[in-house]
């Protein structure tokens, strides 16, 4: 078997890790696979969040994944813990010898990347999992990130976009040459969500939302960066004139406390449930009448593959990978990113017509299916055994 080295900075439940997670477990009765990732601290996982990302790391060790921690691998930046992650990296790497090394995410990618340069791997391949080039910190760490991947692309041998959007992305800003950046699209457990029978009105009882309204729904990290702000913006302006709607916010993060403040200054709190992190996603999806990502630099949204998955139509942002799921009018709406007004007129055109919900649900459900994981497993599969000829 060859030997690969999968390096990522965080092991939590956000998607770029549980890709890496799937893409081991997939890859691992063909290759030698070892997971490294630093101790996750900076996600603030709950108790329940602990024990799922626990559960996949035994499934994948009972796999023959070899998964090992480096407790300097952190992604603020922080020159002596970067300084010891990268002796951790490059001591590993020359002990394990592999014929790959692939990273993920920046701070990961760009440690591990040189890591495995200055230790001789024959072939370094990274996914990035959306970039950071904007939006996600100040102009002088964008700039600094951006820099920085500018260096390490030159020695990267492949690097894999998870959209076209985010391709071009890379060209643009990387200056890189197309035929070195390969699409593979983050692989979902589609199944999981496709065949998940539950009573929505007694699921909604259950998380306290009213039966007879229709819900609105988003899950994911409760950060700037994804729009929570701007959507309750939007259904602000849908309050208005229909009150028989629910805004349901699944997941966790800074602008939880801010977001509930200002659901009481408009005077709609009653109407707004944050629910938390959930390891029963895929039994809350169904109870959504429509699914809305308002993110404002995404690299794919999984997220969305789930709601397709699950039969819901779907409005996001037009940025990023995000028009690679939503083809708009066919599955969903796309909006411009950070527009409330622009994204509160795609939500009442959905929620206004039932017909066009059920038609869009069955067409995203039917596209859901070009996203599967063992699909991703395959396309990387196939990029290794390129890269190995």
């Amino acid at each position: 078997m060859n030997k690969v080295v999968h390096i990522i900075t965080r092991l939590d439940m956000g998607g770029s890790a549980q890709n890496t997670l799937l893409t081991c477990l997939g890859l691992s009765e063909k290759y030698n696979v070892t997971l490294v990732h630093g101790l996750s601290h900076e996600s603030h996982m709950t108790r329940a969040e602990n024990r799922s990302v626990a559960k996949i790391v035994v499934e994948a060790e009972n796999k023959g994944v070899n998964v090992i921690p480096i407790s300097s691998l952190i992604r603020k930046i922080n020159p002596f813990q970067d300084l010891r992650a990268f002796i951790s990296l490059w001591r590993l790497i020359i002990r394990e010898k592999p014929a790959i090394v692939h990273t993920h995410s920046s701070k990961a990618g760009i440690l591990g990347r040189w890591a495995a340069k200055m230790a001789g791997v024959c072939f370094i391949v990274h996914t990035p999992h959306g970039h950071v080039f904007y939006g996600h910190f100040g102009s002088l760490t964008s700039r600094f990130f951006l820099l920085m991947e500018k260096l390490s692309a030159l020695i990267t041998d492949c690097m894999i976009a998870l959209t076209e959007g985010e391709k071009k992305d890379y060209i643009e800003l990387l200056n890189l040459h197309p035929a070195g950046i390969e699409i593979i699209h983050s692989g979902v457990d589609i199944n999981r969500y496709m065949k998940t029978r539950i009573k929505t009105e007694e699921k909604k009882i259950s998380l306290g939302l009213n039966p007879k309204k229709l819900v609105v729904g988003t899950v994911g990290w409760l950060l700037s960066i994804k729009g929570p702000m701007v959507l309750l913006k939007a259904m602000g302006r849908i309050w208005q004139n229909r009150s028989a709607v629910e805004l349901v916010y699944v997941g966790k993060g800074e602008l939880e406390e801010e977001l509930k403040a200002e659901a009481i200054r408009m005077g709609v709190s009653k109407d707004v449930s944050f629910l938390g992190w959930r390891n029963d996603v895929h039994e809350i999806m169904p109870v959504f009448d429509l699914f809305v990502l308002p993110s404002l630099n995404e690299g794919m949204g999984r997220v969305l593959v789930e709601a397709m998955a699950s039969g819901k139509p779907v409005v996001g942002s037009n940025v990023g990978g995000i028009p690679d799921l939503i083809k708009n009018g066919q599955n969903g709406f796309l909006v411009e990113p950070g527009d409330e007004i622009d994204l509160s007129v795609a939500i009442e055109k959905v929620l206004t017509d039932a017909k066009m919900r059920d038609e869009m649900g069955r067409k995203g459900k039917t596209m859901a299916r070009n996203f599967g994981v063992e699909r991703m497993v395959e396309k990387i599969d196939d990029l290794y055994a390129t890269l190995l000829m």
